[in-house]
């Protein structure tokens, strides 16, 4: 007798449809975690911004000459000293005291340009000349804290669930952000910033996994492309509105947290994963979840949507066999371990070039708010491109092409003379572009590719060797005082180098999500797919996987994928 068909979790909530009320609401309430995520990152391009700077006058030299009075400050910085972390010596002259041409120290201190900002925390704590590398230490500290709460978190939801880490992580960035703006030193402003860094990929990351495994196929590309991407664009757009109205940096950190603060009543409204409550026994709880979405959009339910008698039976004769799945499981059958590897690289390659073109673009001529507008416009721009390609290419074709199209611009940029600034910067950006697409993409292909059992494990691992490129990245862009070209053979090197990697990769498009490591898709052992093993054959939409390691069998009888 042929055994009865197992149904995963798509096919059991198939009767919910796509696009109902439910699924709508939940792609809004979970996109607005993101618009905070979207300036909170990057804030330290005006919180931390040098301004423009000398010595202070010497309280000796007369007052009514014109080295102090009647001139701009950038007139009387230079009347002042060489440069900013020098001051011309007193000289006496008759009865009076002036500026000689011998340079000195700045004993005296500083005094900083209020033309831009109120107070940033380099001019209220003088990180200028001596002091200057606490300001990247700030920044690398707070990376380090990304690279810590994508890890810790990643594995943290994968055990006590998606919505408690959403929640607790938006709520450390913010309150961390409120704290920060208290700060009575540089050294508790730059641990504060280690804490706040802790949450804001995890944020993001629980955030997108929680509606990926809610969220049926069609609906899932809109609010990871849509809803998350320019969501998280929105923010960032929102960055140089915030920076221009408020040019005190204490102030801008309090304007950053409160929208953050006003969504945690949501704690109510959003619900659970019910993918991740079925793989924690949690049946009675997933039900509720979905016939409140059932509800929601009015349609009728079954009366048993997951038949519990027979799980529960399964659960309580297999509980010894079952154990938490931990990030040693991604090395666990060469099929996965091979996928983890290249996803270690292409996420490292990805961050490291997307950063290193942010900083870029901070550094353009001309007024910086609107330069970080429009780099917030290009992104936006690339994730609704990526909206509407996506559903017409495979995901390996649209990586690849996106990156390598990335990666020969950056190339190109050797070539360009230096007094072309224009053409520089407009290759710059097209490059920008590009990475912003695959970067955008890579969440969505990355989701689809790792089972649910360590799915959450996975993306954490990802984003914590994408954050590693992070804060290497000031680094690599520093080589570009000895050659303006190589930050960018650099960037453009590594991204060739991961689009051609990318075609290894199975195609996940249209496909439902794995449950088990059994059912991961195989990579292909040439640049183009075999006939027959594509990601479209028929055997492995049906279910039929390729391999099918004892190891899910061993420690994992019943889970989210097979509703018994």
């Amino acid at each position: 007798m042929p055994d009865k068909k197992e149904k995963d979790f798509d096919d059991v909530t198939l009767f919910l449809g796509d696009y109902g009320p439910f699924q709508i609401t939940l792609i809004f309430l979970l996109s607005l975690f993101i618009i905070p995520n979207g300036y909170m990152g990057v804030v330290f391009v005006f919180v931390s911004d040098t301004p423009d700077f000398h010595c202070k006058v010497n309280e000796k030299w007369n007052l009514n000459s014109s080295y102090v009075q009647d001139f701009t400050f950038t007139e009387r910085s230079s009347s002042v000293g060489p440069d900013g972390c020098s001051r011309y010596k007193e000289r006496l002259n008759s009865s009076q005291v002036s500026p000689s041409n011998d340079t000195e120290a700045c004993a005296d201190g500083w005094d900083f340009s209020k033309d831009i900002y109120t107070a940033t925390i380099v001019s209220e704590w003088e990180l200028v000349c001596d002091n200057a590398w606490k300001v990247p230490f700030s920044s690398s500290l707070y990376f380090v804290g990304v690279l810590t709460g994508s890890f810790v978190c990643g594995n943290l939801s994968d055990r006590i669930g998606r919505k408690p880490v959403l929640f607790l992580t938006m709520a450390m960035q913010c309150i961390t952000a409120l704290i920060q703006a208290a700060s009575v030193n540089w050294g508790m402003f730059t641990m504060l910033s280690c804490l706040r860094g802790f949450g804001l990929t995890s944020c993001y990351t629980t955030s997108l996994i929680l509606g990926s495994e809610i969220l049926s196929p069609k609906p899932r590309m809109a609010y990871n492309l849509l809803g998350q991407s320019v969501g998280f664009g929105l923010g960032y757009a929102l960055l140089p509105l915030f920076g221009y109205f408020i040019r005190d940096w204490r102030m801008l950190l309090v304007a950053c947290a409160i929208p953050g603060l006003l969504v945690m009543p949501l704690w109510w409204v959003v619900p659970e994963s019910p993918r991740w409550l079925l793989q924690k026994n949690r049946l009675k709880e997933a039900e509720a979840v979905i016939r409140k979405a059932a509800k929601m959009n009015q349609v009728s339910t079954p009366d048993i949507i997951f038949p519990s008698k027979e799980c529960l039976d399964q659960m309580k004769s297999n509980r010894d066999e079952r154990n938490s799945y931990t990030c040693l499981d991604l090395l666990r059958t060469s099929n996965i371990r091979i996928i983890t590897l290249m996803g270690i690289f292409m996420w490292f390659t990805c961050i490291l070039v997307f950063s290193g073109l942010s900083l870029n673009t901070s550094n353009l001529n001309g007024n910086k708010y609107l330069n970080c507008f429009i780099s917030a416009v290009i992104d936006i721009a690339a994730y609704i491109m990526t909206w509407v390609m996506v559903s017409r290419m495979s995901r390996p074709i649209f990586v690849f092409s996106s990156m390598m199209f990335c990666g020969i611009l950056l190339l190109i940029i050797q070539l360009v003379p230096d007094d072309m600034d224009t053409v520089f910067q407009a290759l710059a950006l097209s490059g920008r572009f590009g990475i912003s697409a695959a970067y955008s993409i890579m969440f969505v292909f990355f989701i689809e590719l790792m089972p649910t059992v360590v799915r959450n494990t996975g993306l954490g691992i990802f984003s914590t060797t994408g954050r590693i490129g992070s804060i290497l990245c000031p680094y690599i862009i520093y080589l570009g005082v000895y050659n303006k070209g190589t930050p960018y053979i650099v960037f453009g090197s590594m991204s060739i180098v991961a689009s051609v990697l990318t075609l290894f990769l199975p195609d996940t498009r249209n496909n439902k999500l794995p449950e088990l490591i059994s059912q991961v898709q195989p990579v292909h052992r040439h640049c183009c797919p075999n006939k027959g093993t594509s990601a479209h054959s028929p055997n492995l939409r049906a279910g039929k996987w390729r391999r099918a390691p004892s190891v899910d069998k061993q420690r994992h009888h019943f889970t989210g994928g097979s509703i018994c």
